[in-house]
């Protein structure tokens, strides 16, 4: 497996709310995470498949809602997520594709 699959593995998808939306501003995007995946593989794959120098990384992991499907009780999926703050003069425009 080559190094970029692996970045395109812990990284899955950004998250584009109004919460995201408001952290741009700060020079933060944020971007659904392997649960797995800790701040320094984050911070790399974001460098790496972007091109651009990473200030921090926060993370944060919503869990499950317990929920009803078609009468049966079911969990949905955990989900990780990463605010990655960049520094000065980094952009990553996440409305377009990778």
């Amino acid at each position: 497996m080559s190094a970029k699959a692996e970045h395109y593995d812990v990284i899955r998808k950004p998250v584009i709310t109004e919460k995201s939306t408001m952290a741009s501003e700060n020079n933060a995007v944020v971007f659904e995470v392997a649960i797995d995946a800790n701040k320094p593989m984050i911070k790399e794959a974001v460098e790496a498949l972007f091109g651009v120098k990473v200030k921090a990384v926060n993370t944060t992991v919503t869990k499950g809602k317990v929920k009803r499907f078609k009468g049966k009780i079911g969990t949905r999926k955990d989900v990780k997520k990463a605010y990655v703050t960049l520094e000065e003069g980094n952009t990553i425009d996440v409305s377009t594709g990778l």
